[in-house]
C-alpha cells in the first residue's frame, strides 16, 4: 500500500542512456511496489523495455522518428552511434575534449530537448503527475511548467554541482592541485557560453525560470538527489544546502539472476574473478575492447565481460565469458575486482559491493570518477589509450594483493548498503509529493 494518504502519479524523464534510465528504474520500482503509478517519459527507443518492469511508457522522440519501413532503433541507439563516431576524441586531453566532445554532446542534448518540448507538454497534461523527476544534464522546460513539484537527480559525478573549492567538472584534475583549474574553467567558459546563452533564452521563452549561469539544467527549489558514496564525495569542500540529499548508491533490484559457467567458478586458487565493463557506450570502441581482451587473455585470472552493442565484432579469450548485456548488480557481488570506464553507476555500484576498481576513463564525468577513485585509494586510474600491457597487469596484482584498501572497502560497503539509496530516494520523492499536493 502507498505511504501517505493516497497513491501518487510519478513521472520520470531519464537521459536516453542505460545509466540514468537504470537509476530511475530502480527508484521507480520501489515506488511502484508501494502502489504508486510510475510513468516513464523515456526516449522512444526504449519502447517495450520499461513496461515489463511494471511502468507505464509515455515515450518521446528526441529527433524525427524513423521513416516508414526503416528499422526502429535499439534502446539508447542514438548515443551508441554518437559515441562510436566521436571515439577518436577520447584520445585527447580533457581540455581539448571541451571543444571536440563536451560541446557537441550538449548541442545534441539541447536539440533533443527542443524537439520533444511539444510532445512532452502533451504527455504531462495527460499524466497530470503529482511529481516529476528528471535525471538528465539539460533542462526540459515542460517539467518546470507542469505545475507539479520538480525533482532533479544527478547520477553523474557531483562535480557537476559547481563550487569554487572543487575541481571543474569533466576535467579529471586532482582535488589537491589547483594549478590547472583556472585554465580549464576559462576554456569551458569560452567553448560553452555560445551554446548556453541561446539555450537559456529558449528555456525562458517556454515559460521556465532562467538557468543558473553556464549551467544547462535547473536545480529544484525543493528536492535534489545525487548519487555518490560519502567516502568519495566532496562534502568538506563544497557544502550543499538542505534541498540536496545524497544517495550513497542507487542499486536497482530489477536485474535478472545470472549463473556463471563452470569455467569461471571452478578456477585455480590463485586465479581471481574480474569484471570488465566499459558501459553500453564505451564498449562501442571496438579497438579498445579488442586490446583489453588481448592483454587480459595473458593473465591467470578469469573475466566476466560486458561486451556491449558491438559484441558481434568481439571474440573473447578462453579465460573469459560474457554477453552483450549483463545484469551488472548481480555480477558485481561475485567478483574480486572491476575494470571500468568510470561511469557513475558502475563506480557507485562497485563501492556499494566493496570492489576495488581499475578505471579507464573515456568521456564526460568518467575522468572525474577515475581521479576520485585513485585519490581516495579505492582503485587506480590508468591512461585509457596509453597504458602499457604490464601496467594493467601490475595494477590488477596490486589491487588484488593489497589487503588494506580492500578492508576499507568492506567497511564502506556495509555503510553504503545500510543507507539503501533507492529506498531513501523513493521516501524523499513520496514525501515531497504528499506535502506539495496539486490543486
Amino acid at each position: 500500500m502507498p505511504r501517505g494518504d493516497r497513491p501518487l502519479t510519478v513521472l520520470f524523464l531519464p537521459e536516453s542512456a542505460y545509466g540514468p534510465t537504470n537509476n530511475c528504474a530502480g527508484i521507480g520500482d520501489v515506488l511502484r511496489r508501494r502502489g504508486h503509478r510510475v510513468i516513464f517519459a523515456a526516449e522512444a527507443s526504449w519502447r517495450g523495455r520499461l513496461a515489463p518492469l511494471g511502468f507505464e511508457e509515455a515515450l518521446i522522440n528526441l529527433a524525427p522518428p524513423a521513416a516508414e519501413g526503416e528499422a526502429e532503433q535499439d534502446a539508447g541507439q542514438f548515443w551508441k552511434e554518437f559515441i562510436r563516431e566521436t571515439a577518436p576524441e577520447f584520445r585527447k586531453p580533457t581540455l581539448q575534449q571541451l571543444e571536440t566532445f563536451i560541446r557537441p554532446t550538449f548541442e545534441a542534448l539541447i536539440d533533443g530537448a527542443r524537439y520533444c518540448e511539444p510532445r512532452l507538454r502533451t504527455v504531462l497534461a495527460e499524466a497530470n503527475p503529482d511529481v516529476v523527476v528528471e535525471d538528465n544534464v539539460v533542462a526540459f522546460p515542460a517539467l518546470l511548467t507542469a505545475g507539479a513539484p520538480f525533482v532533479r537527480i544527478v547520477s553523474c559525478n557531483p562535480l557537476e554541482i559547481p563550487g569554487p573549492d572543487i575541481a571543474p567538472a569533466f576535467s579529471g584534475l586532482p582535488a589537491e592541485d589547483r594549478a590547472e583549474w583556472s585554465a580549464f574553467r576559462a576554456e569551458a567558459e569560452r567553448v560553452l557560453r555560445p551554446v548556453w546563452e541561446p539555450f537559456n533564452a529558449w528555456v525562458r521563452e517556454q515559460g521556465a525560470p532562467p538557468l543558473p549561469d553556464l549551467q544547462f539544467v535547473h536545480s529544484s527549489p525543493d528536492l535534489n538527489l545525487y548519487v555518490y558514496p560519502e567516502a568519495l564525495d566532496y562534502t568538506d569542500r563544497r557544502p550543499l544546502d538542505h534541498t540536496w540529499q545524497r544517495l550513497d548508491s542507487s542499486v536497482r533490484h530489477t536485474d535478472a539472476d545470472v549463473a556463471l559457467p563452470d569455467a569461471l567458478t571452478d578456477r585455480p586458487a590463485d586465479s581471481s574473478l574480474i569484471y570488465l565493463s566499459l558501459g553500453s557506450l564505451g564498449s562501442a570502441d571496438v579497438d579498445l575492447m579488442k586490446r583489453l581482451i588481448m592483454v587480459l587473455a595473458d593473465t591467470k585470472h578469469r573475466f566476466v565481460v560486458s561486451m556491449g552493442p558491438c559484441h558481434a565484432e568481439l571474440e573473447l579469450a578462453e579465460n573469459m565469458w560474457g554477453a552483450e548485456f549483463l545484469p551488472q548488480t548481480r555480477i558485481l557481488p561475485m567478483v574480486d575486482l572491476v575494470i571500468t570506464h568510470g561511469g557513475n553507476n558502475t563506480t557507485t555500484e562497485a563501492i556499494h559491493f566493496g570492489k576495488p576498481m581499475i578505471v579507464l576513463p573515456l568521456f564526460w564525468d568518467q575522468y572525474d570518477n577515475a581521479q576520485r577513485v585513485a585519490e581516495t585509494g579505492f582503485g587506480e586510474r590508468l591512461n585509457t589509450y596509453g597504458f602499457a600491457d604490464h601496467e594493467l597487469a601490475a595494477s590488477i596484482q596490486r589491487l588484488l594483493g593489497d589487503r588494506s584498501p580492500r578492508d576499507r572497502l568492506d567497511r564502506v560497503s556495509v555503510q553504503v548498503q545500510a543507507r539503501d539509496g533507492v529506498t531513501r530516494a523513493a521516501d524523499q520523492i513520496e514525501h515531497l509529493a504528499h506535502r506539495s499536493p496539486r490543486p
